[in-house]
C-alpha cells in the first residue's frame, strides 16, 4: 500500500498541448500554413498530413528552430502528401470570380458571381449565385458560404425531425452545426447534439442517417445491439450510408475545410 502522504498529495495537473502555426514555402513556391503542436507526451519530432492540413508535433524540449529545420528536410515528402490529400475532387478554395461550382447535397452546382450591396450566397434550387460589394474581402465571402451551408443544413433537419421525434422520449436540447475533425455527430450528456457541417455537402440519405444515429442515442447511450436495432428500425438502409462515409467521408471533410480555409 502506498504511503498515506502519497495518497493525500494532489497529483500534478497534466501539461496541455500548446498550439500555434507558421508559414512554410514548398519547393514549387507555394506557401502553406503548418499547424504546430507541442505535445508533452511526444518523444520525437513528427510531421503528418490529413484532411486538416500539415501538422508538426514537437516534444517538450524541442526548439522551434529544430522543428522548422525538420520540416525543410522533409519538404519533398510534405508536398507529395499534400497532393494526395488535396486530390482531384473538384473542390478548391473559394476564389472570387474563379470558383465556378460548389458542392451541395451530393452534387456540384454551378456558381455565378455578381456585384451587389451586401454579401450573400443565393440558391434557386438548381444554381448558386454569390453577390458581394466590390470591397468585400475573402473573409466576408467565406462567412457567407458558411452561413449558406448552415442554413441549408438546418432546412434539411427541419424536414426530417418531425418524422423521427414523435417516437422518441424527448428531443435534443439543441442542435449545433460545426466543423468536426473526425466524428460526424455526437450527443452530449445534456442531450445537446453536434453535427458535422460537411454533411450538407454529401448525399441527403447519408446526412439523415447520421441524424437518426444520434437521435437513437437518446434511447441508448452506447453502441449495444439494442442501439443498432433502433437504428435499423428507424433507418433500414443505414449500412449503405456507412459504406458511403467510408468511401467519401475524407473527401467531404477535406472539401469543406478547403472551402472555408479552416
Amino acid at each position: 500500500m502506498p504511503p498515506l502522504s502519497r495518497l493525500l498529495t494532489p497529483k500534478p495537473k497534466p501539461r496541455t498541448l500548446e498550439r500555434d502555426s507558421f508559414d512554410f514555402t514548398l519547393g514549387d513556391g507555394r506557401s502553406i500554413r503548418i499547424n504546430r503542436v507541442r505535445d508533452p507526451r511526444a518523444r520525437r519530432l513528427r510531421l503528418s498530413v490529413d484532411e486538416r492540413g500539415a501538422r508538426l508535433t514537437l516534444p517538450p524540449r524541442a526548439s522551434l528552430v529544430s522543428g522548422e529545420r525538420f520540416v525543410r528536410e522533409h519538404g519533398d515528402w510534405l508536398a507529395q502528401q499534400l497532393a494526395v490529400h488535396d486530390g482531384d475532387d473538384g473542390i478548391a478554395p473559394l476564389q472570387r470570380g474563379v470558383t465556378a461550382s460548389l458542392p451541395l447535397r451530393g452534387r456540384m452546382l454551378p456558381l455565378s458571381w455578381h456585384e451587389g450591396r451586401f454579401t450573400a450566397l443565393q440558391f434557386d434550387g438548381e444554381t448558386l449565385a454569390m453577390q458581394a460589394p466590390a470591397r468585400a474581402g475573402q473573409a466576408a465571402l467565406v462567412r457567407a458560404l458558411r452561413d449558406f451551408y448552415e442554413a441549408q443544413a438546418r432546412a434539411d433537419l427541419g424536414r426530417w425531425l418531425p418524422r423521427h421525434l414523435p417516437t422518441l422520449p424527448r428531443a435534443p436540447s439543441r442542435i449545433r452545426l460545426k466543423v468536426m475533425s473526425s466524428q460526424w455527430g455526437s450527443l452530449a450528456p445534456d442531450d445537446a447534439m453536434s453535427l458535422d457541417l460537411s454533411l450538407v455537402l454529401g448525399t441527403p440519405d447519408a446526412f439523415e442517417y447520421v441524424l437518426v444515429h444520434e437521435l437513437c442515442h437518446l434511447l441508448h447511450r452506447d453502441h449495444s445491439p439494442a442501439f443498432w436495432r433502433e437504428v435499423g428500425a428507424r433507418f433500414p438502409g443505414w449500412p449503405a450510408q456507412r459504406d458511403y462515409f467510408h468511401a467519401e467521408g475524407r473527401r467531404l471533410k477535406a472539401g469543406l475545410r478547403r472551402l472555408l480555409a479552416c
